[in-house]
């Protein structure tokens, strides 16, 4: 009988055991289990922390690119700003050498009429000179000195209703005129464009009455 309970109480210590052991490792796998769930919440929240970290590249990599877009257009804007600057000033480069043209223009323009008159000037004293030069050798004939005193007259003559005459033109609006006389035919040349009809009579007019010369013998050209 006292055999008997002890074999059975054996048998309750090792069903006990059994059942201990059992707990344990079932407690152990639920600890497992429930790392390994921790695990793979914790890698599933660094996936979510690697998407948002992509998502925001993302966007900084759009800001990026619209901001390169903005920084384009803008050296674009520059670049056409330029161009147009360019253009102006090539615009402003041509009306100068133009002007430069009208100029140079109208200094030859004024340089002929300058030189010319010195030309004339400069015949008639050289004619004064010869006519002088007669008037004055003991060489000459009576005769001759005559002739020279009457051509010396003529020319100071003709070189005051010259003098008075472009005077009067230059008064219509015509600075740059010369007046040449030839014997009986007197040419006058006016700077400028074409004249009018009533501006060619107001020139014949004045060269009509300051060198009593005939209307047929007047000839008008411009220059």
């Amino acid at each position: 009988m006292k055999l008997f309970k002890k074999n059975q109480i054996i048998i309750y210590v090792i069903v006990l055991m059994l059942m201990t052991a059992g707990y344990l490792n079932y407690t152990a796998n639920t600890d497992k289990q429930g790392t390994v769930e921790t695990s793979m919440q914790m890698e599933a929240s660094d996936d979510m922390q690697i998407a948002d970290i992509g998502d925001a590249t993302l966007v900084n990599s759009n800001d990026v690119v619209t901001e390169n877009t903005n920084n384009a257009l803008e050296e674009n804007n520059q670049t056409n700003t330029s161009d147009t600057n360019t253009t102006v000033s090539s615009s402003s480069d041509i009306s100068s050498d133009d002007m430069t043209i009208q100029t140079s223009t109208s200094n030859s323009s004024d340089d002929y009429f300058v030189k010319s008159k010195l030309e004339r000037d400069t015949m008639y004293s050289q004619m004064l000179e010869t006519y002088e030069k007669v008037l004055n050798s003991s060489n000459s004939l009576e005769t001759q000195r005559q002739s020279a005193t009457q051509e010396i007259q003529k020319i100071n003559d003709t070189k005051n209703s010259i003098m008075i005459c472009e005077n009067l033109i230059g008064t219509k609006g015509f600075n740059n005129n010369i007046v040449f006389v030839n014997g009986d035919s007197i040419s006058i040349i006016i700077g400028g464009e074409e004249l009018k009809t009533e501006e060619i009579a107001q020139i014949q007019n004045i060269i009509a009455r300051e060198m009593k010369a005939e209307i047929e013998n007047i000839h008008i050209a411009t220059k």
